[in-house]
């Protein structure tokens, strides 16, 4: 049956510890989430907890990435079981979650990800997830979507060990803006202090077979980090890379 979802196709290659690369989208347009799939991302991320739309953005996001075979991923805005579990049920094929400072928020987090026994995810067959009521077999207790869980704090750094090594989390992502915020570097990304926790990241994803992410604002950073070992690249969002874009014709123009 054809359909725009991954089908546990996305997690699949995050498990293998697959390079993907793909963008944050903050402007609540399914059309942007097309124009980036189009253009070869892996994955396109709709970004609720900072981004400019809302929860209705989620299902027309999934099926405009979806109808090229790209996944889409959302970050919410806060690991409660309603959050995750509504867009879910929309069809993602990954939850991103932000602050979670313990590993006991983790586990929660995680919790909500699945159906019972294995989880608390609220059952029903009237949505996209389960091909509204045609794909039964989506109701599988442990979940085809991926967790990837953000270290964007103090307590989440000094938990990442723990938290990597949690059943169900999928990978770990720095948020860079928050963590050197955190660590009293803000926006210094060379400094040691911030280059040390990024390899304590990467140290604790590796020792558990998981993937690390990290969101670089540009290719050079980019690549920088994927020589450090990151897997999961997010390559700013739709509205940064529109605006350096019209901002390079623009000057180019009136040189």
């Amino acid at each position: 049956m054809a359909s725009p979802l991954s089908r546990g196709g996305f997690l699949e290659t995050l498990k293998k510890g697959q390079l993907t690369i793909g963008t944050f989208l903050g402007l609540a347009s399914p059309l942007a989430a097309e124009v980036a799939a189009v253009n070869g991302v892996d994955w396109v991320l709709l970004d609720l907890e900072h981004g400019g739309g809302g929860e209705e953005q989620v299902s027309p996001t999934v099926v405009a990435s979806g109808g090229y075979g790209v996944p889409t991923l959302v970050r919410v805005e806060s690991y409660e079981r309603i959050r995750i579990g509504r867009v879910l049920d929309a069809g993602v094929a990954g939850v991103m979650i932000p602050r979670v400072d313990t590993v006991e928020e983790v586990k929660s987090a995680v919790k909500h990800m699945s159906y019972p026994p294995n989880g608390d995810r609220g059952v029903a067959t009237y949505n996209r997830a389960v091909a509204w009521g045609k794909d039964l077999e989506a109701l599988n207790p442990i979940s085809k979507s991926a967790c990837l869980i953000q270290i964007e704090t103090l307590g989440a750094l000094s938990a990442v060990e723990e938290t990597a090594a949690v059943p169900g989390v999928d990978a770990l992502f720095v948020g860079p803006l928050d963590l050197s915020y955190a660590l009293g570097v803000p926006r210094d990304f060379k400094n040691s202090k911030f280059l040390e926790a990024l390899q304590k990241v990467l140290d604790a994803a590796n020792s558990q077979n998981k993937v690390a992410g990290i969101l670089a604002s540009d290719t050079t950073i980019a690549r920088f980090y994927v020589e450090m070992g990151f897997k999961f690249i997010a390559i700013g969002s739709d509205s940064t890379l529109m605006a350096k874009a019209i901002s390079d014709a623009v000057t180019e123009i009136r040189k």
